[in-house]
């Protein structure tokens, strides 16, 4: 399965992006608003700069309290992405956000972020993938 077939089966909301200068408590609440656990941030809203997940601002609360709302985003954010293309193998997907320990992977094409995927989205569609093999080969079986 590709990462192509997980962004075909999502939901048309698309990516939120924010420029990295806005605050975390601003981005934690475009989080909590639209329901989504990370948002990438990005001056243009097309090339990706870096990415703030609910972890990364649990984490920095935890450590330096609640004064880390009030800072910009570009000072919590993963800068170092790990990102894939839509024609790569989700299997593989899952296995950099397994290793990396992180939930959420940009997706990129020519440069530019066209989605972003999640482990649940990989698993979903891994276990949909499975469930169409075993049901081919008991029709095989079933000599259907």
């Amino acid at each position: 399965m590709l990462v192509q077939q997980i962004l075909g089966s999502k939901s048309q909301q698309g990516v939120f992006t924010v420029k990295p200068t806005i605050t975390v408590m601003e981005a934690a609440k475009i989080q909590a608003d639209k329901k989504i656990g990370t948002v990438m941030v990005s001056t243009d809203g097309e090339h990706p700069e870096g990415i703030l997940s609910e972890r990364d601002i649990v984490r920095h609360l935890a450590k330096s309290g609640p004064s880390v709302l009030d800072l910009p985003v570009s000072e919590l954010m993963t800068a170092n992405l790990v990102t894939c293309a839509k024609g790569d193998r989700t299997d593989e997907v899952m296995q950099k956000m397994t290793d990396g320990r992180f939930r959420h992977m940009p997706v990129l094409e020519d440069g530019k972020l066209i989605g972003v995927i999640s482990l649940g989205d990989a698993v979903k569609a891994q276990l949909s993938h499975v469930a169409m093999e075993k049901e081919a080969l008991e029709g095989m079986i079933m000599g259907q």
